[in-house]
């Protein structure tokens, strides 16, 4: 009798316990359903988001001659207790000064990576200053940051600087999300604005490599990507107050990353990618509606193997681009290369801005217009960052 009534009491007990379990997991459920429902509202919500206007984008220059003279070449200060260097960013200072901005750490992924910053003005670049850590994203976000990476910067037609980083929380960089931070002292401080609403998966797997592009009512256009499992680029247009506006997937490749894009007309713009296939290839797509629909066009003579690029429309109409060329006996990154083109298909060689022995590292290249200059800066052996100023001359002189 006592054993019946044990065993009722115990088995009363058990259901009860079983009930709240599955009541538990009911709510657990109900709640992933609800943030999956409520996430793939706001993708659907950004992706059905077009812009209203086909004539967003500057207009720019007929392209004509240009001779490059080249005038310095240095490497940026570097961080105390910094050993490694990776992915510089530049934008343009009011006077032709310019900000510079870059990770440093022990390594790549390395907890004690940083993002600095350093300005450049009479022909020198100031002691760097750090910028954004994990301990300071995690702190103005409300949650543990892993890792830091790439930096993007741009400055807007108000004066403020938006800066883009790579952060992750678990996981590799497949993981990662995209902070944006802005400062509106020309770089000195940032403070954290957002979180880029990119994906329905909690906005995971989204990076920035590229340069913006400007848009005539004072927005930009940001080049990013997505990186897990497969990778595709895509484009984030933003309003002249730094909100972003409307998303979209650059082509239907799976193994491209790193657009960088340039204008061809009003309405027109092209973007070249990174290639991660076997086709080892530049890789190009165009719009003809400023960004929000694109067409994957065939890929570019250029070598690729899978390294980053950078591209820039010059004051007198020319495409510039900075790529990793592959020669006889060399490796992937080991010679970065300067070409022009007309039309973004046909590519002519300029110089070579640095070419070493193989296996050594000379990738991720930012190139700006000031003036009559083209700055250059990007990865010296994952030690530091170079920087090259290059004389431009438009006055007829040939290539």
């Amino acid at each position: 009798m006592e054993f019946r009534l044990g065993a009722s009491a115990i088995t009363t007990a058990d259901s009860t316990q079983d009930r709240s379990s599955s009541a538990s997991l009911l709510v657990k459920v109900l709640c992933v359903a609800i943030l999956v429902i409520a996430a793939g509202a706001e993708y659907k919500r950004w992706i059905n988001t077009r812009q209203t206007s086909s004539a967003m984008l500057f207009v720019p220059a007929q392209p004509g001659k240009v001779k490059f003279i080249p005038r310095s070449a240095t490497l940026l200060p570097r961080p105390p207790n910094a050993p490694s260097a990776h992915s510089s960013a530049m934008t343009p200072l009011p006077g032709g000064r310019m900000a510079a901005f870059w990770w440093a750490g022990s390594r790549e992924s390395g907890p004690d990576v940083k993002v600095y910053s350093s300005h450049w003005e009479n022909g020198k670049w100031s002691q760097p200053w750090e910028v954004a850590s994990r301990e300071s994203l995690s702190a103005a976000l409300g949650y543990g940051v892993r890792r830091v990476g790439n930096p993007v910067a741009w400055g807007a037609a108000d004066g403020r600087i938006n800066l883009y980083v790579v952060a992750t929380g678990l996981g590799g960089w497949a993981a990662s999300r995209i902070v944006q931070m802005v400062s509106d002292d020309l770089g000195k401080s940032f403070t954290v604005k957002r979180v880029l609403p990119m994906s329905p998966l909690f906005n995971t797997s989204m990076l920035v490599r590229t340069t913006p592009v400007a848009l005539a009512d004072g927005g930009w256009l940001l080049p990013a990507y997505f990186e897990m499992g497969i990778k595709y680029p895509l484009m984030l247009a933003f309003d002249q107050n730094g909100d972003p506006r409307w998303i979209s997937r650059i082509g239907s490749r799976i193994s491209t990353l790193q657009p960088t894009i340039v204008p061809f007309s009003s309405s027109e713009v092209h973007a070249w990618m990174r290639d991660s296939s076997g086709e080892q290839r530049v890789q190009h797509a165009r719009s003809s509606d400023g960004g929000v629909n694109w067409d994957d066009l065939p890929a570019l003579s250029l070598p690729n193997q899978s390294t980053s690029l950078s591209a820039l429309r010059l004051s007198n109409g020319s495409i510039a681009l900075l790529h990793n060329h592959i020669v006889p006996g060399g490796s992937d990154r080991n010679v970065l290369r300067l070409s022009t083109t007309d039309d973004g298909r046909n590519w002519t060689h300029v110089t070579d801005i640095a070419h070493g022995s193989a296996g050594e590292e000379f990738s991720y290249p930012d190139l700006h217009q000031v003036g009559d200059e083209l700055h250059i800066t990007y990865t010296s052996r994952r030690e530091a960052i170079a920087h090259h100023v290059i004389d431009l001359d438009f006055k007829g002189g040939a290539e």
